[in-house]
């Protein structure tokens, strides 16, 4: 968690150096939360461990007559579109955002993997998807979920994991939760977001103020959170171990869910600083593909545009 908010802000560098600029407080994995009720119904047991395997659930679980479709992702015109479930899956299929090649970033969102993945991931959405997709935000994402409309979602735990209290929903206390489709190699390499506490350099009062986030991110306070059930995974480990571990374990698949991943979670990105302009330009592409544009060339412009970006 500490090495998500460290960046010497030199080109070409991972996350990890240089200073700490923030103190991490709570995260997020991205897995596929689903209607269990629904999949017992179904007789579904085995969850799919495989990408082409989980699209063709998704499309199996769709009946638009029914109002019932298979598989809710974010899909709006936003950089928030490409961290949750994209990315995650993107990374598991072999893709990459951006080499360095020792002296700039390439993009590397049309490299042949990047391509195949992102025809299914859209395909994907047309088939199995919100009719709507290119809307959707985690809100609608998830409240789809809890309303009994979409059978998976595939994004942060913490986001899915309110839906399933009771009374929080139509679907609450329904809910399952599991990693989502391995890689081609069974890698489980997951993108994470990060809750963090920061202040400004500028700050007059920085003694009072890193003493918040001392408390903030204290023990005592964050057990308190977690036993209110109003928190995110929380980053220590002792409070993990105990207080959530003991909230969390009625919530099926969740903490086999996070187990799983956790290995290999961290941020997925590679740090630069147009994050959020050209994360939203790949956002936009998506969007692009989805109302008909080739995959192969609308990506291949993609990258070219965010060469030249990240590298100004």
């Amino acid at each position: 968690m500490r090495t998500s908010t460290r960046w010497d802000f030199t080109l070409g560098h991972p996350l990890g150096t240089g200073g700490q600029w923030a103190i991490p407080w709570g995260f997020e994995n991205n897995v596929v939360a689903y209607n269990k009720a629904y999949f017992d119904q179904r007789g579904i047991t085995k969850l799919p461990d495989r990408l082409d395997n989980f699209i063709q659930l998704a499309v199996d679980l769709t009946d638009r007559s029914a109002n019932r479709y298979g598989i809710s992702t974010r899909g709006s015109k936003s950089w928030a579109t490409i961290h949750p479930g994209f990315m995650t899956q993107y990374t598991r299929e072999g893709a990459v955002d951006y080499k360095f090649n020792g002296s700039e970033l390439v993009a590397e969102m049309d490299s042949d993997k990047a391509i195949e993945f992102t025809k299914k991931w859209i395909e994907m959405q047309h088939k199995a998807g919100p009719t709507s997709w290119t809307t959707y935000d985690y809100p609608n994402a998830t409240g789809d979920l809890g309303d009994g409309k979409a059978m998976m979602v595939f994004d942060a735990d913490s986001a899915t994991y309110p839906k399933n209290k009771p009374g929080a929903s139509k679907e609450a206390g329904n809910l399952g939760w599991y990693a989502g489709p391995a890689g081609p190699d069974g890698n489980y390499k997951t993108n994470l977001w990060t809750w963090s506490w920061a202040m400004s350099a500028n700050s007059r009062n920085k003694l009072p103020a890193w003493l918040f986030i001392q408390w903030a991110t204290g023990k005592e306070s964050m057990n308190k959170a977690v036993e209110g059930g109003t928190y995110a995974d929380p980053v220590r480990k002792s409070v993990f171990d105990t207080t959530f571990k003991r909230v969390a374990a009625n919530q099926y698949g969740y903490l086999e869910a996070f187990e799983t991943v956790i290995g290999e979670s961290k941020i997925q990105f590679t740090p630069q600083k147009k994050f959020f302009d050209t994360t939203q330009n790949w956002a936009v592409a998506l969007q692009d593909i989805y109302g008909g544009d080739d995959a192969a060339s609308r990506l291949r412009s993609l990258a070219k545009t965010n060469t030249s970006k990240v590298n100004l």
